[in-house]
């Protein structure tokens, strides 16, 4: 294979370099197995020859599905779309400051509206970030509501949603920033209850670590585990380091996204979204070629069928 190749810069430059089959196949094989040493998804082992006239690669031990396409074990598995398209649609959603929507990639890119709906689903699952490791320093804790405003409602879709006040009808949404490394982790939560937003803290920020939330009762007591410090937005935004507008600046971000681009997003399919804002939020600080290689370098392990996607069939851990 050929040796490690440097990522395009801009747009136009990723177009013209991923045209070529035989280069979208090197740039991916040394992102998978930056040492050279190809490994057979399906028994792990490194003894395998490719087939240079198909761009695949066949294992010597003798199993089912000896043969093996670089899209094998990825979120490209089973996808019949040519990988230009693909590394083209990872560009565009890992870049869009604001995201791109199915509608306009199935312009962009000459596929389906459907398949390019179901792309940037598989591409937000390459964003999913997890980590074991617990939040320590400064933490700003907040939740925000994500819905439509009742006004801008059908008075028959108010009448049916609209039962209450405040976020009735709306989709909770709590996060923490860690003001160091200025890194966010959000997630969609069934309610804004003291048990759901306190266990979601503790399990995600390291005890003893500096706490900084609104005046929600909700936070009450969070002040044994943590250096507590609260903001009363009724007197004032800002009261020394004591404030929550780094992780209320995300939520600038995240509903601009949604409301302007999104429009309307499914609860059953909102951390989803919120994976794909808080990746480019903290990869912010890298530029267009860093974002594109970061989202590519996670899509091994991680397969999403449609089934899984519109719940008819239940997703198989990696």
């Amino acid at each position: 294979m050929a040796t490690p190749l440097t990522p395009p810069g801009t747009l136009l430059e990723a177009i013209r370099f991923f045209k070529d089959p035989d280069i979208c196949l090197s740039f991916l094989a040394d992102l998978r197995w930056p040492d050279g040493n190809v490994t057979c998804p399906t028994c792990g082992e490194q003894d395998v020859r490719f087939i240079k006239t198909r761009r695949l690669w066949e294992c010597r031990n003798k199993h089912p599905r000896r043969q093996f396409s670089i899209k094998v074990g990825t979120i490209f598995e089973d996808s019949p779309i040519a990988l230009d398209k693909w590394l083209a649609a990872v560009w565009l959603i890992a870049n869009a400051k604001n995201g791109i929507s199915s509608y306009e990639l199935h312009r962009d890119l000459g596929v389906t509206q459907k398949s390019a709906w179901f792309m940037l689903h598989r591409i937000r699952l390459a964003m999913q970030a997890g980590s074991f490791e617990k939040m320590t320093g400064k933490i700003e804790a907040d939740e925000t509501f994500i819905g439509g405003k009742a006004r801008n409602m059908h008075a028959h879709k108010r009448k049916q949603k609209i039962t209450g006040t405040g976020g009735a009808g709306k989709e909770l949404v709590v996060g923490l920033l860690d003001r160091e490394t200025k890194r966010v982790r959000v997630a969609h939560v069934p309610n804004r209850k003291k048990r759901t937003l306190q266990e979601h803290v503790r399990e995600h920020v390291e005890s003893g670590a500096e706490l900084f939330t609104d005046e929600l009762a909700s936070y009450t007591g969070l002040d044994r585990d943590y250096v507590h410090q609260v903001i009363n937005h009724a007197e004032t935004y800002v009261q020394g380091h004591v404030h929550t507008n780094g992780i209320e600046n995300f939520w600038s971000l995240l509903k601009r996204a949604i409301k302007g681009t999104y429009v309307s997003v499914e609860p059953f399919h909102l951390f989803r979204y919120l994976d794909e804002e808080a990746f480019r939020y903290n990869e912010r600080k890298d530029d267009d070629g860093g974002r594109f290689v970061t989202a590519l370098r996670s899509i091994v392990g991680r397969r999403l069928t449609y089934k899984q996607l519109t719940g008819l069939e239940q997703p198989v851990p990696a």
